[in-house]
């Protein structure tokens, strides 16, 4: 018998770093969970029609774009903070980390306009900033992606638009699941020190490619199967409740204040 079949095997594989592709695993986890929880909700949050919701949201976006008042400025982001109450308490973390990040963002950017005495962009372009992500944001976090697109068709928006934004959220969520499996492969594969990781994802990115046109394919045939012709239609009535009937006032008296503010 051969010595070498006699002598014990201590392999140890050499370490290597995995910090790449941990951190893409955990962004997409994060995507993905991010998704999963706005379409699993059984009813929308806030217990208002989601029509309401989108069209006083734009509403409010467009006020606060157009308004050169301070106090108005002020007054919404009070609101928006009242409002954000409402939530649970890991949805008002989420939504306050992202407008705060982003604010922060706003306001270090306009920073060199005050060394010029330009006090005026940053005091009133960083609270707009951050009155405008949370009223985004709040809309995202109460209400269904399908209810989203249900509301969007209520406004006659083109069906092209809600097909495209419809198909868009789906497909993120299919070839996020379908690269989160990938990316675990490679790294269960990769057994001691790889050198060749960054060439790996570039076929992994590929392998992407290759399977969104497939899917994209097989879509197009499932739809044209089953008669869909581009059409969106509204088969639910709009139910009109004492919480749209107050989201309603409320909106109104925020148009109200707006109006008296900027004449004032």
């Amino acid at each position: 018998m051969p010595e070498w079949l006699l002598k014990d095997e201590n392999y140890v594989p050499q370490g290597d770093k995995d910090t790449f592709i941990n951190k893409s695993i955990l962004s997409l986890l994060g995507v993905l969970s991010r998704i999963r929880a706005q379409g699993g909700y059984k009813t929308d949050r806030l217990a208002v029609n989601p029509t309401l919701k989108v069209g006083f949201t734009v509403l409010l976006v467009v006020l606060l774009s157009i308004s050169r008042s301070f106090a108005f400025v002020i007054f919404i982001n009070v609101y928006l903070l009242a409002a954000l109450c409402l939530l649970k308490g890991e949805e008002i973390l989420k939504i306050l980390k992202t407008s705060f990040a982003v604010a922060a963002f706003t306001f270090i950017i306009l920073l060199p306009s005050v060394f010029w005495g330009n006090y005026y962009s940053i005091c009133m372009i960083t609270p707009k900033v951050f009155a405008t992500v949370t009223a985004v944001n709040m809309l995202s976090h109460s209400t269904k992606w399908n209810a989203i697109t249900g509301a969007v068709k209520s406004f006659f928006v083109p069906d092209i638009f809600i097909l495209v934004l419809d198909i868009t959220i789906k497909y993120i969520f299919l070839l996020g699941e379908f690269s989160l499996n990938m990316l675990y492969s490679l790294k269960l594969r990769s057994v001691g020190k790889n050198g060749d990781k960054y060439t790996s994802l570039s076929g992994v990115a590929g392998t992407m490619f290759i399977k969104s046109k497939e899917m994209a394919e097989d879509m197009y045939s499932a739809m044209e199967c089953r008669g869909f012709t581009g059409e969106y239609r509204r088969y639910q009535k709009i139910k009109f409740t004492f919480a749209d009937f107050l989201y309603i006032m409320i909106h109104m008296a925020i148009i109200f204040v707006f109006i008296y503010l900027e004449r004032a």
